[in-house]
């Protein structure tokens, strides 16, 4: 396992799409590929955390708050900053931070704060914007069921309390492969006509790397 690994796992919980645009979540510090020996967990990332990263060979450590919050301009060891991350890098410790993606996450740290306080239908007052796209495509009729079945088990057509959701519309279309296209269906060169569906889709942005 990567420390990437990780990571992906991380956003799936609390997407990096949530965070504020003030903030500076993310990997802060590290190689992502560098194979994973242990995690250490923690609110911020002091210098005896490093410390206790590198006692307990923990090469990743997931911070709520960044280490790293406006741009480092040098790395002399003259601040508390500078030297944890000078440690990390000499010691190979990957940095990521949480912070308001942590927050701002359906699961996350204002949610547990609601059902700690016992708080009955909570509601968000400021909602995060463009964290929702959606994707509209193409499929032969005889392909629509995989396409959209691929779909939904990449996280795609997910709205509330609702799964698998879609809008589909019926037509013809047409297309003429080049001489360098590879067409599934048609020849090169010639005009070709297919009975398709236009599907609608939406989806975390978070997820589209997956659902494309």
């Amino acid at each position: 396992m990567q420390v990437v690994d990780v990571l992906n796992l991380l956003d799936q919980w609390a997407p990096l799409t949530y965070s504020e645009d003030f903030d500076n979540t993310g990997l802060l510090v590290g190689d992502p590929k560098s194979p994973l020996r242990g995690i250490l967990v923690s609110l911020d990332t002091l210098e005896v955390v490093v410390n206790e990263a590198i006692k307990e060979d923990c090469n990743l450590i997931v911070s709520f708050h960044p280490i790293i919050f406006s741009g480092l301009k040098k790395l002399t060891g003259a601040t508390y900053i500078e030297r944890v991350v000078i440690k990390a890098l000499k010691n190979d410790i990957a940095i990521y931070s949480m912070h308001t993606a942590l927050d701002n996450c359906k699961n996350g740290v204002n949610a547990k704060i609601c059902e700690i306080l016992e708080i009955e239908h909570p509601k968000i007052f400021i909602t995060k914007k463009n964290t929702i796209k959606k994707l509209t495509t193409y499929v032969p009729k005889s392909d629509v069921a995989k396409l959209k079945t691929s779909l939904f088990e990449a996280g795609a057509g997910n709205i509330g309390n609702y799964s698998n959701c879609s809008f589909m519309n019926e037509g013809s279309g047409s297309y003429k492969p080049g001489d360098s296209a590879k067409p599934v269906k048609g020849k090169i060169g010639k005009v070709h006509y297919e009975e398709e569906v236009q599907i609608h889709i939406t989806y975390q942005r978070s997820l589209e790397t997956a659902v494309l």
